[in-house]
């Protein structure tokens, strides 16, 4: 399954959520995975309330139970900076106390059919996936929001590329790449896109090793970042540092012609948006020759096997005779009698043999039709 750069949403399983890290998005992501993936009813202190996709309806203590705060002043002050960031939209019902909360890019794809009433419509904690938009994290960025653990990591996640012959690393695993030109990365510019420092940048890799481990390019050129949770119907293992630098001396030779100005970083960024779909189809070329050449090892007779003539593979229902004093000088024999060696057989039953046999020719030859 791919996952290309110019698709709008990305996959992010409930269950990969990194809910012990601290930021806005965080709660983002609790209220998300919380809310109807379809639309119908939901009762709430015995009264029955009309639920929307991508909604939620309940009470100030559920609300504090899901952003895991304690006092409803955090809550409320966490609902108006998501709200005003643009994520959700809420209303709070004085007279009721009812709370109701929308998310404001729900993917509507992604939800199930509207179901009968008393029917679930919330996921079970830890189960299924969101569909995340893929330039979710970007007003964050265009507002120059300090970012947090949890936003630094959902803005890596929705910025993951598989598969896309714009960047032949995603070709080993599912890759990080902002833009593009942003396929290879460095620590500096993550810290200027998430305003930190380049140790607390580093620092943030080393724990979160088990999501996104880094491979370092040789030079200044910078690193590849791989996801290694992210889903996908292939099984992707972790790519070795040879593979990596294999598919960068690929992208090096084709580029070996052209000039273009700019860091070391920049130039290799050019080059893998440039060369990428080049070197793709010479792998997946190279793939197919030695696929082919895998099967003929199999077979060590398989060049034999697809030019003979005479059938190698049971049951033979048709039988051809030869002179045996003029096989040798046959234009034929290398076809008819190399390379094969049925051995002899126990006896042979006329009724099992399809083709019209000369007899009269072969006189010395004594067939049992008993």
């Amino acid at each position: 399954m791919k996952c290309l750069k110019k698709f709008a949403w990305v996959k992010l399983s409930r269950y990969e959520i990194p809910l012990h890290a601290k930021g806005i998005m965080i709660y983002f992501l609790r209220l998300a995975s919380r809310a109807a993936f379809r639309k119908g009813t939901a009762r709430y202190c015995g009264h029955i309330n009309a639920v929307d996709v991508g909604s939620w309806v309940g009470g100030m203590v559920g609300l504090k139970s899901i952003l895991e705060v304690k006092k409803r002043r955090d809550a409320l002050e966490i609902m108006d900076e998501l709200q005003m960031l643009g994520y959700i939209t809420y209303t709070l019902d004085s007279s009721t106390k009812i709370l109701t909360y929308k998310i404001s890019d729900w993917v509507l794809k992604c939800s199930g059919k509207a179901c009968k009433e008393g029917e679930n419509i919330y996921t079970t904690p830890d189960y299924g996936f969101l569909c995340m938009p893929r330039n979710i994290t970007e007003r964050l960025v265009e507002m120059g929001h300090k970012f947090g653990e949890a936003d630094a990591w959902l803005d890596l996640w929705c910025h993951t590329v598989y598969r896309d012959k714009g960047n032949a690393f995603s070709f080993l695993a599912p890759t990080i790449q902002y833009g593009k030109f942003g396929s290879v990365l460095t620590l500096e510019t993550l810290g200027k896109r998430w305003k930190w420092e380049k140790t607390k940048v580093w620092r943030f890799f080393q724990f979160y090793c088990a999501y996104f481990p880094l491979h370092r390019l040789p030079g200044s050129f910078g690193c590849v970042i791989y996801n290694r949770c992210y889903p996908t119907q292939d099984e992707c293992d972790d790519p070795s540092d040879e593979e990596v630098i294999r598919i960068l001396e690929l992208i090096r030779i084709k580029a070996r012609n052209t000039h273009t100005e700019g860091t070391d970083n920049e130039r290799i960024n050019r080059f893998v948006a440039w060369k990428s779909r080049k070197v793709v189809n010479d792998l997946e070329d190279e793939y197919t020759r030695e696929e082919i050449q895998e099967k003929n090892k199999e077979s060590s007779d398989f060049r034999d096997w697809q030019n003979s003539r005479v059938a190698e593979i049971p049951p033979i229902i048709r039988a051809y005779f030869s002179h045996g004093r003029n096989c040798m000088y046959s234009r034929n024999c290398i076809y008819d009698c190399s390379s094969i060696d049925i051995g002899e057989p126990e006896s042979l039953n006329f009724f099992d043999i399809g083709a019209v046999c000369p007899f009269d020719r072969f006189a010395f030859f004594n067939l049992d039709t008993s």
